[in-house]
């Protein structure tokens, strides 16, 4: 993949399938990415980068398996290649193929940074898929911390763009089960145009037209109701961030557990804080995935509303 010759100073790398077709800047701006991108090009200009044994232009569109020399390099930047877990927990796989990987993820685990579910995917698919100088498998989507359920994570290229288009194209269906406080009696459909804080790092439903808003349609069905709570199940095709908590909480119906939207604090059976929102199926294309719920908001079901079984 990657190879450095400190005698002569020159680096060789290979190119892989996702790298195909894809020009040769944006490879080394991937492939090198703690060098900065004016001294790629002032390599580039002056004849030290070669493709195959030939000097190359930036705007080269590279074939799989060919061979990069760049010359006069010292060393290999700490991240050209990415570093994977020795070790990694057990990983609930829902849904896999070529291109695509689906997991559920737990309660509290992170999809990014260290320790989380990013670095536990790539440790599972290290060796499983072939590597790539410009392209990392990584989550497609998101879902908060304390949010459990589906994560779509792509395999390559290919998977990355078919699972994009869907989305862009209103093609991904998201349905998620919450508690809720209230007692919810008939479907609703909330839309509101909603706005992020970014200092604060929460969003908020605008009530008048303003600049940057963007709308939101969540689609609620009450599953079931009781002492104050609901149990329901929550349809989005639009993902803005924080969603469905910032409308239930708007629409008087905050997330149990959701502090931060102005619901009071809710323990789980092993006293760890928490929200109860779950990503439980997933549906684009001809695929259609779905994630069991966990142990704790299992829990919390029954406790709240006695012996219910979900459909």
């Amino acid at each position: 993949m990657a190879a450095l010759c400190y005698k002569y100073n020159y680096m060789e790398l290979t190119t892989g399938e996702n790298d195909s077709g894809r020009r040769l800047d944006r490879i080394l701006r991937k492939a090198l990415n703690d060098y900065p991108l004016a001294l790629i090009h002032r390599l580039i200009r002056r004849k030290k980068v070669l493709v195959d044994g030939k000097p190359a232009k930036a705007q080269d569109r590279l074939k799989f398996n060919a061979k990069i020399t760049i010359l006069t390099l010292k060393e290999i930047p700490k991240t050209t290649l990415p570093v994977y877990p020795k070790h990694y927990p057990h990983l609930k796989i829902l849904y896999e193929d070529e291109t695509l990987i689906s997991v559920n993820k737990p309660s509290g685990l992170a999809v990014h940074g260290p320790d989380s579910l990013d670095t536990m995917v790539h440790s599972y698919l290290k060796g499983k898929i072939q590597q790539s100088l410009s392209f990392i498998p990584g989550p497609l989507h998101r879902l908060d911390k304390p949010t459990s359920g589906i994560v779509v994570f792509s395999k390559s290229l290919e998977g990355a763009h078919r699972f994009s288009t869907a989305i862009r194209e209103f093609n991904v269906q998201k349905t998620y089960l919450a508690i809720v406080k209230g007692t919810l009696k008939n479907e609703e459909i909330w839309q509101d145009e909603l706005v992020r804080d970014h200092e604060r790092k929460k969003t908020f439903v605008s009530e008048n037209d303003q600049t940057g808003s963007k709308t939101a349609i969540t689609k609620v069905i009450p599953l079931a109701a009781k002492n104050g709570f609901s149990l329901i199940q929550v349809g989005i095709t639009t993902g803005r961030t924080h969603q469905i908590r910032a409308q239930a909480a708007f629409h008087k119906y905050p997330l149990l557990g959701d502090v931060k939207y102005g619901s009071e604090q809710s323990k789980t059976k092993s006293h760890k804080t928490t929200f109860f929102l779950h990503a439980w199926k997933l549906e684009f294309l001809e695929i259609s995935i779905k994630a069991p719920l966990p142990g704790a908001f299992l829990d919390k079901i029954t406790e709240l509303f006695g012996d219910f079984k979900l459909f």
